[in-house]
């Protein structure tokens, strides 16, 4: 019943907090969107203030201890309620899982939090930093990726602008839970994307490290991809 008390309060705030705002906005030019690149890595900056932002993706996995082929819909809402607070949910509507304890389709996790900006760039070359807390709201039944899942989060972000590379470097401290045995142990993470512009194309690297505490591991990798941006 909490959860379900929890999940009608988000969305009665992504509801009626943008009719709110829209009397804010008026007639005044709309901004550019502010999108999260296909990394794991956060921006520290936020989105256009009194905006509805939504990214949306999936995710496929293969050969987890936990399941042999996973997929699943990604779903991100952003609102800025100010220059400086944006609220975030973070939603997968949908699973599909084969070969794991709990296989077939299931909804996935849901988190909501907030980010707020402690110290806003500027063109001098003074970096954005800001900090973010999400919290889980809704544990699935789906199986999770090798990475785990967390109930609360905490995490530092810096986003920066050097020599026509961008730079997006987040440091992450989670709550991790065995569902078994309900032990818990903090995770600690640590992110760095570096993107550049490339005619209509922008090139995106990452590398990253999460710690594994309930197994005792580690987990690193890499990713790279582009986007490509329409022209006037």
């Amino acid at each position: 019943m909490r959860s379900s008390y929890r999940l009608a309060l988000l969305e009665a705030l992504f509801i009626f907090l943008p009719m709110t705002l829209s009397a804010q906005v008026g007639s005044s030019a709309v901004p550019e969107a502010n999108p999260a690149r296909p990394t794991v890595s956060t921006p520290a900056t936020l989105t256009p203030a009194g905006y509805l932002q939504f990214e949306n993706g999936g995710l496929f996995a293969a050969k987890s201890p936990e399941f042999s082929r996973r997929l699943g819909s990604e779903q991100v809402t952003k609102l800025s309620v100010d220059s400086r607070v944006q609220f975030l949910a973070l939603f997968e509507p949908y699973t599909h899982s084969t070969g794991a304890t709990v296989s077939g389709n299931r909804p996935g996790e849901v988190f909501a939090g907030m980010q707020a900006v402690i110290l806003p760039g500027n063109e001098d070359g003074r970096p954005t930093i800001s900090a973010q807390y999400l919290r889980r709201l809704y544990a699935s039944p789906a199986p999770e990726l090798d990475l785990g899942t967390f109930v609360q989060s905490a995490t530092i972000l810096l986003s920066d602008d050097l020599g026509g590379f961008h730079f997006d470097m987040n440091g992450l401290v989670m709550e991790q839970q065995d569902d078994t045995t309900k032990l818990k142990r903090a995770q600690f993470a640590q992110t760095l994307s570096i993107s550049h512009p490339v005619g209509r194309f922008t090139v995106s690297g990452e590398v990253w490290h999460f710690a594994q505490p309930l197994t005792h591991g580690n987990a690193v990798g890499n990713l790279w991809g582009s986007i490509v941006f329409g022209s006037e």
